[in-house]
């Protein structure tokens, strides 16, 4: 453990999952009521991953874990924390931070826990790995964003079976030695005034798991399209503009967006708004579909492997997901 407490912490190594099977909108023409040109048009997505049968959340996100693990240069023994955002966990109990942990061979001691964020899982990991470092609670931190958002989706339902798949992101979290380089600042946010927008119902305890639940379909996503479209483009762009003027940036200054991969045109409303031009936008929605808190993982460790992003670089987040929770996160590369 630290002594001293860092100034900034920083991300030393990035990692991603996506299940082998594929999914394309050709293929769901076969199963729903919808075509290629209806969903691409209205979403930005082509194809979607989906995990195969016996997987579980937390494979996946062990599989990104060794990534970042790996990358970063470190081993699971090194770790003070990991934490886990999901919304499909395993199971209710243990978290899914715990399967995590024993897999990859932290220490019997390492503290875990799991996050329900949703959307916004991954920016909220963020958050809370850069208290722990900057308080000393921790030196290296795993943050991970897993989600198995297929299991959980209405395959009769048209306007949201296409829109989710299945993947993992993570990222090790740990000092900076360099005080103008890592997380310059995080911004979280949550609105439950907005929670039926976008939720599943039915599971916990105020709609337990019953053959009557499960025939009115309350354990499947539900959402209300439209207020969350607007909901999102304005709560992001927001969250994004605040971390800007907290650090005294601009959106010129700005390399790289990495927004999460809900909608196309969510996207394209952030960036118009946020004035940061798309072609600094880092995208894979055609390719992923929305993997809720492993969207942003996923496209971050994507771009980094591609080497787009280059250190000295600015690196601008922000997600938003049910809750309603939103975020936004800068890192100086």
């Amino acid at each position: 453990m630290s002594t001293t407490p860092p100034k900034r912490s920083r991300i030393l190594g990035t990692g991603h999952y996506l299940p082998e099977r594929v999914l394309t909108n050709f293929d769901l023409e076969k199963m729903v009521d919808t075509s290629d040109e209806w969903i691409n048009s209205r979403t930005g997505i082509r194809e979607r991953h989906v995990a195969a049968e016996g997987e579980a959340t937390s494979d996946m996100a062990i599989a990104a874990a060794k990534g970042a693990l790996e990358m970063a240069g470190i081993t699971a023994k090194d770790l003070d924390l990991i934490v886990v955002a999901t919304i499909s966990p395993d199971m209710q109990m243990p978290s899914t931070a715990m399967f995590v942990q024993r897999a990859i061979g932290a220490r019997s001691d390492c503290p875990g826990f799991d996050i329900a964020a949703a959307c916004a899982g991954f920016v909220y990991n963020m958050g809370i790995a850069d208290a722990f470092i900057r308080t000393g609670q921790a030196k290296y931190v795993l943050i991970v964003g897993a989600e198995m958002i297929t299991r959980y989706v209405d395959w009769n339902d048209r306007n949201t079976c296409v829109l989710f798949g299945d993947g993992a992101g993570a990222a090790v979290i740990g000092p900076s030695e360099d005080d103008k380089r890592g997380i310059l600042s995080t911004h979280l946010y949550a609105d439950g005034g907005q929670a039926e927008s976008l939720w599943i119902p039915g599971g916990g305890t105020k709609y337990p798991m019953t053959h009557e639940v499960i025939d009115q379909n309350l354990h499947r996503v539900k959402m209300v399209g439209k207020d969350v479209f607007k909901f999102a483009v304005k709560a992001m762009s927001a969250a994004a503009e605040t971390a800007l003027e907290a650090n005294g940036m601009t959106a010129d200054d700005v390399d790289w967006l990495i927004p999460h991969q809900a909608n196309m045109r969510i996207i394209e409303g952030v960036v118009q708004r946020t004035g940061v031009p798309i072609e600094r936008c880092i995208v894979n929605i055609d390719k992923t579909a929305n993997t809720s808190s492993a969207s942003v993982g996923i496209a971050l460790d994507q771009a980094v492997r591609a080497g787009k992003i280059k250190p000295g670089q600015s690196v601008l987040f922000a997600a938003l997901g049910g809750g309603i929770a939103w975020g936004s996160a800068l890192v100086r590369w």
